[in-house]
């Protein structure tokens, strides 16, 4: 049977691709060799954030008697834990396969081989289609260090039954890193950070790392920065170089890598197809790749930026491409979200980018302690913060509770150029959090 679309990789940016194409009226064939909803659904975004919810929950009633309730004998249970994440895993994942078949996508189990640039060999079975799109993901990165072995990484966290740690050194201060080692912190493990640049989230503004320090600190959460980890023992023990170039040793129950995911594209290595790859398969803004006819999207594709919802914009955006329509989405302007307590949510410029490139601009910024409802949740201190050039909104920061539900707007404003006085004019209600964006832009 030949299809017009045969997608390889059931994650976000596949399924995505697949569900606009079926809608669209293309004959679709899906393939995943192991579960739909890929590295976001079954182990990264969803476990992550439901292990923080349960962390949330315990704290809040561990400390309860800050709003007047008294709570006794607060405990929690691993295991319950990790089944109330396993059915919300299961329970969208469902989903997502109910969504598929009423399209009428043909979903496919096992692992996909591209034979040519027509030709997709699965379950010994051969598949024809005019246009491929690969969105195969992504795997953990496990950087060469001695005894890596004796380390976890985040799939051995959220995809069994792992138990909260007594302690755990966690190797790279990236969001894996910080995101796991505020809620275990939060449960009572006793953490470590070591990462190798100068602040965790080296990716974004040293203002927005300093402050999470400070966050971390305060729940006993050890950080070693500028460390160079050389060594991981059996006994979990890991020796490193500090910042003072001083060689250290320290130990913990358990030792988890978290120096990120990268492209799952092995398969596509010794291709005579004609694909071009290097830390990812090589396309352009719309996905083609060096063949005419395959796209690659997603983790997979080289240079992307690896967040679940790039690869869902980019799984509609290659569907509208082979289909000789405009794009949907512009995947230039992506937030980036960090569920720690207080969250952490940017899009856009960042001062630290801004001085790097000389270019001139201004900072409005509010802080939590002004703000009733963060006074009202007990928030630790934080702030909005508005970065403009010429008046125009090019970037935003936001460290508050349910920053992550806030950045949108600010999405919404770096997108479409829009000024301080575009938001100021807009009345925000009161009292809310999301009122401290129209505090800034006033």
């Amino acid at each position: 049977m030949k299809y017009d679309v045969m997608i390889i990789g059931g994650g976000p940016g596949g399924y995505t691709a697949a569900n606009h194409a079926a809608v669209n009226g293309l004959k679709t064939v899906l393939f995943e060799k192991n579960k739909l909803g890929g590295t976001c659904l079954n182990r990264g975004c969803i476990p992550m954030k439901s292990l923080i919810q349960s962390a949330k929950i315990y704290d809040q009633a561990l400390n309860s008697e800050l709003y007047g309730v008294k709570a006794e004998s607060v405990t929690y249970a691993s295991d319950k834990v990790n089944e109330r994440r396993d059915n919300v895993v299961e329970n969208l994942r469902n989903g997502i396969e109910k969504g598929l078949l009423k399209s009428k996508v043909e979903i496919v189990y096992g692992e996909a081989v591209l034979k040519d640039r027509n030709t997709i060999l699965c379950n010994g079975e051969t598949y024809e289609g005019d246009n491929i799109v690969i969105a195969a993901g992504s795997t953990v990165f496990i950087p060469p260090i001695e005894g890596k072995e004796y380390a976890l990484s985040s799939d051995d966290i959220l995809e069994t039954d792992h138990t909260v740690p007594e302690s755990m050194i966690i190797i790279g201060g990236g969001v894996i890193g910080v995101e796991l080692a505020d809620a275990y912190a939060t449960l009572g493990s006793k953490i470590t950070i070591i990462e190798m640049a100068d602040h965790i989230l080296p990716n974004m503004d040293k203002e927005i790392a300093q402050r999470l320090s400070m966050f971390l600190k305060k729940k006993n959460v050890e950080i070693y920065t500028s460390a160079k980890v050389e060594k991981i023992n059996e006994d979990h023990s890991v020796v490193f170089t500090d910042k003072k170039e001083e060689k250290q040793t320290i130990s913990a129950s358990e030792v988890l890598v978290a120096a990120g995911r990268k492209a799952d594209v092995s398969q596509f290595m010794n291709n005579d197809i004609g694909l071009n790859i290097s830390r990812g398969i090589e396309g352009d803004d719309s996905g083609r790749t060096a063949v005419d006819n395959i796209y690659v999207i997603g983790d997979a594709k080289a240079g992307n930026i690896q967040l679940a919802h790039v690869a869902e914009a980019q799984g509609a955006n290659v569907i509208e491409t082979i289909l000789g329509k405009k794009e949907v989405h512009d995947t230039k302007v992506i937030p980036s979200c960090i569920y720690t307590e207080p969250e952490i949510a940017c899009v856009g410029m960042g001062e630290d980018e801004l001085k790097k490139q000389g270019i001139e601009y201004s900072v409005k910024k509010v802080l939590t302690g002004a703000n009733g409802k963060c006074l009202i949740e007990n928030s630790e201190s934080g702030f909005v913060k508005l970065i403009t050039v010429d008046d125009v909104i090019v970037g935003a920061q936001i460290i508050t509770p349910h920053a992550t539900e806030m950045i949108a707007e600010l999405a919404v404003a770096v997108e479409n150029k829009m000024k301080l006085s575009d938001l100021q004019r807009t009345v925000h209600p009161h009292p809310t959090i999301s009122e401290m964006i129209w505090d800034a832009a006033k």
